[in-house]
């Protein structure tokens, strides 16, 4: 951890050079009788650029079906050399298995490069929202030369607001640290509240710096940094078509670009967690119908990957999930989804503790029951931040899972969520 790396306000705009602007412009019209035109609807479209061109990279989703504005975002970074201007992202339509999906994901793109006199493939494209019906394109022809008219350094939450979909709150975070003498800063923000369980990358994640580094190591790190927090998040184990995460650097902070497996590469590095992990936390606690975030902490591992797959297999359970919704100890269902964890480790030296603001039980040792009060339980997991904490007992590795609690309200928003 970088010591004197501290939280600021600002998401994708607290770097330098970076602008925001978004705005509502009927994607998809609200489902009522008596539609007005003239009353103020959420965002529905962002847009955010930087004053220079900035070194890009990107994950995505490992879906087979995989979204439009994956492939299009996919082939103009390739086009590039990873580099990138802007990027436009919409809610409400995912542009997903629609024939003409790849011929408006374009348009979008040249659509921003037209107004903005930039290059078309430095522009990243992305959609959410749902899928398979048709992305409808004249709102976005009206409303590109509004959003890059308004682009503003300090629009960050109008561009936030714009790719929510079922999230009830705004994803943002940012921090500044220092690079041998230059001051830094990264930030980004987020949209996902259900259809999470990442493979490569979840849901809508933008990240930006003013950080130099090469695009090469800023792959690298984002790579290893989606590993440990983006790729340990469960919301309902259904991988999403339009998962993706993109980082841009502009360089503006000043200091020598990062090109090498250095001290400030692991500095970047650290900075890049805090974001991500932050975002990967907020994402778990506004799953969809969520009451509870859950967090579940696998340390004593022999090796990380074996520490991930236990923590995320847990995270995952259903039947776990419903237990914390019903504030039910039921610690089998833990012991059971650690046992079908696909690793090695012998199941007879693992605890098992349970934790929240309230307190903390014991409920495993060595792979067994122990005796624990019920109403201490029932006290510790009525709080609506829940911790796992195990101990494989056969290691020095730890990771982190994130989830949320299985909830009535998960069906009732999923049972019609298209019409």
């Amino acid at each position: 951890m970088v010591i004197n790396m501290k939280f600021i306000e600002g998401g994708i705009c607290a770097a330098k050079g970076f602008k925001a602007s978004g705005t509502y412009c009927g994607i998809k019209k609200p489902n009522i009788d008596n539609y007005d035109e003239n009353i103020k609807h959420k965002n529905d479209i962002c847009l955010f650029a930087c004053d220079t061109i900035c070194n890009a990279a990107a994950v995505y989703t490992q879906n087979k079906v995989k979204g439009a504005p994956i492939l299009v975002t996919k082939a103009n970074l390739e086009k590039s050399g990873n580099k990138a201007i802007a990027v436009i992202a919409n809610s409400k339509n995912a542009n997903t298995c629609n024939a003409d999906g790849v011929d408006k994901a374009n348009e979008m793109c040249a659509l921003v490069a037209k107004e903005m006199g930039i290059p078309q493939e430095q522009v990243i494209v992305a959609s959410t929202g749902v899928i398979g019906q048709i992305l409808p394109i004249e709102p976005i022809r009206n409303a590109v030369p509004t959003l890059v008219k308004d682009l503003d350094y300090g629009k960050n939450l109008e561009a936030a607001t714009a790719i929510m979909t079922t999230d009830t709150v705004k994803k943002e975070y940012a921090v500044e640290f220092e690079i041998d003498g230059k001051i830094c800063h990264l930030g980004g923000m987020a949209k996902g509240s259900g259809m999470i369980h990442p493979n490569m990358a979840t849901t809508l994640n933008f990240i930006t710096t003013d950080c130099a580094i090469s695009s090469e190591y800023l792959q690298n790190a984002l790579n290893d940094i989606v590993k440990v927090t983006y790729n340990c998040l469960s919301i309902d184990g259904d991988t999403s078509t339009n998962d993706m995460v993109s980082i841009m650097a502009s360089g503006l902070a000043g200091n020598d670009e990062i090109n090498s497996e250095n001290e400030y590469y692991t500095i970047f590095k650290d900075a890049l967690y805090e974001v991500m992990a932050n975002l990967t936390r907020m994402l778990a606690k506004d799953g969809e119908g969520a009451s509870k975030l859950l967090e579940c902490i696998c340390k004593g591992a022999k090796d990380k990957d074996t520490a991930i797959i236990v923590a995320k297999s847990v995270i995952c359970s259903s039947l776990f999930k419903a237990a914390m919704f019903g504030e039910d100890a039921n610690w089998g269902r833990v012991l059971c989804a650690i046992g079908y964890a696909d690793a090695e480790f012998d199941i007879d030296k693992v605890d098992v503790d349970l934790r929240s603001d309230n307190g903390t039980i014991t409920v495993c040792k060595d792979g067994a029951g122990v005796a624990f009060s019920e109403d201490k339980a029932a006290d510790i997991l009525s709080c609506d931040e829940i911790y796992i904490d195990i101990n494989l007992n056969q290691g020095e590795e730890s990771a982190t899972a994130w989830g949320c609690d299985l909830t009535y309200d998960y069906v009732k928003i999923n049972g019609d969520y298209r019409t």
